[in-house]
């Protein structure tokens, strides 16, 4: 995503056994919002959703959270996250991009804490916490640079 072929927009994706938050952020700012957080039980995506959120966004580009544990090694949450990323990559056919998201969860945690002190959230918003961690691996994708496949 150079700068050269104009703003971009990105939807981010912190996929959860229940829960998935999507964020959205575009290259120009280079700073990403949360936008939704989708449930889904059956641990099966929520694909209704997702169409209505790339039709209404329409990215370029998607970034999915790759839950590696602290040393750096897959685990469970990794494989439904790269099940995950391919089925974006098959029904969308736009660039997937997969980005480690070590320590989000602690990140989004603060940042919550930090708008619920400001009042800018309440206990029962918590829900937003998988958004907010999509925010966060968005933003640093963003900040990185972009790297990955070109658009």
């Amino acid at each position: 995503m150079s700068a050269e072929a104009g703003p971009r927009c990105a939807l981010g994706f912190d996929v959860g056994a229940r829960r998935t938050g999507v964020a959205v952020g575009n290259s120009l700012s280079q700073s990403a919002r949360a936008l939704a957080v989708l449930e889904h039980p059956d641990d099966r995506p929520d694909w209704s959703r997702i169409d209505a959120l790339c039709q209404s966004w329409r990215p370029h580009i998607l970034v999915v959270g790759e839950p590696l544990t602290l040393d750096g090694e897959e685990q469970l949450a990794t494989h439904r996250a790269r099940r995950f990323a391919a089925g974006l990559r098959e029904r969308y056919a736009l660039p997937v991009i997969l980005v480690d998201e070590r320590s989000t969860s602690k990140e989004a945690n603060r940042r919550f804490a930090d708008a619920r002190a400001r009042g800018a959230a309440r206990r029962r918003d918590a829900g937003l916490h998988d958004a907010i961690a999509a925010q966060i691996i968005l933003e640093r994708w963003l900040q990185a640079g972009m790297p990955g496949p070109p658009p």
